[in-house]
């Protein structure tokens, strides 16, 4: 695995409103939005002209209409100056990546929420098996096989040590009194063994808040970077509704 997205929320039809209420505040353009619900199962034969039609999973969708969509594309060429709406979209999702690819993301501080699964409190929840780490780019085939081999030997070498963190201290005395070794690591000491013995392919969730202008970023950025994690994020965002907003016209 490289990377997961799912549990994706986005933007309710109120929100919508709200957002482009705000976006014609400046212009007082109020009555020329044509954004609206809408329940009508195919285009043919309507009058209004749509860009994006949003589904909301019932009865009647969101449509943002081509005067709303004309202002947010002027906007979005003036400069992040002009352009607050894009703040406004936000996007949440739960995204599971290696520690490596969420060191990167970690630059990104402004217009991002997280909340992480804790390595630091849960490293020891359960058993470590391949499937927690990304390793579709360790082959075993030659040369590689080694590397393949590492892996496999340090997540034996960090259930060992979890099995310690996981005994009593009753336990723990025991089996290394009976393994012959001389002193016995204290609970904190076999926790400091998973922490800093971790690999960075490991695998981490984190729920995430988003927002387009961050996305804009995050797209130009990071479309064509060498780790696949970013291209495969690059081209989620394409998926998303008005993603020409965030990609630029060039993408389109």
């Amino acid at each position: 695995m490289s990377i997961k997205i799912d549990n994706v929320v986005l933007l309710s039809p109120e929100q919508w409103e709200a957002i482009i209420r705000g976006m014609r505040n400046p212009l007082n353009s109020w009555d020329k939005s044509d954004s609206r619900e809408c329940n009508i199962d195919t285009c043919i034969g309507c009058d209004n002209e749509c860009y994006e039609r949003l589904p909301q999973g019932n009865e009647k969708d969101y449509v943002i209409g081509k005067n709303d969509a004309d202002l947010m594309k002027r906007l979005n060429k003036a400069g992040t100056e002009h352009r607050k709406f894009m703040r406004m979209i936000t996007v949440y999702m739960d995204i599971t990546a290696p520690l490596y690819w969420w060191k990167e993301f970690d630059t990104y501080k402004v217009g991002t929420v997280c909340n992480s699964c804790s390595t630091m409190h849960k490293i020891a929840a359960k058993k470590f098996t391949l499937d927690d780490f990304s390793d579709e780019h360790l082959r075993c085939d030659g040369l590689f096989c080694d590397s393949m081999n590492a892996l496999k030997h340090t997540i034996n070498v960090l259930n060992f040590w979890r099995d310690r963190y996981n005994e009593s201290d009753e336990e723990r005395q025991n089996y290394f009194e009976q393994n012959g070794y001389s002193s016995v690591p204290s609970k904190k000491d076999c926790w400091w063994q998973m922490i800093q013995l971790l690999p960075s392919s490991y695998n981490q969730k984190r729920t995430i808040m988003l927002n387009y202008e961050v996305l804009a970023s995050m797209y130009h950025q990071r479309k064509n970077h060498k780790l696949d994690e970013w291209r495969e994020f690059c081209e989620w965002i394409k998926t998303l509704p008005c993603s020409e907003l965030i990609i630029g016209e060039e993408d389109e």
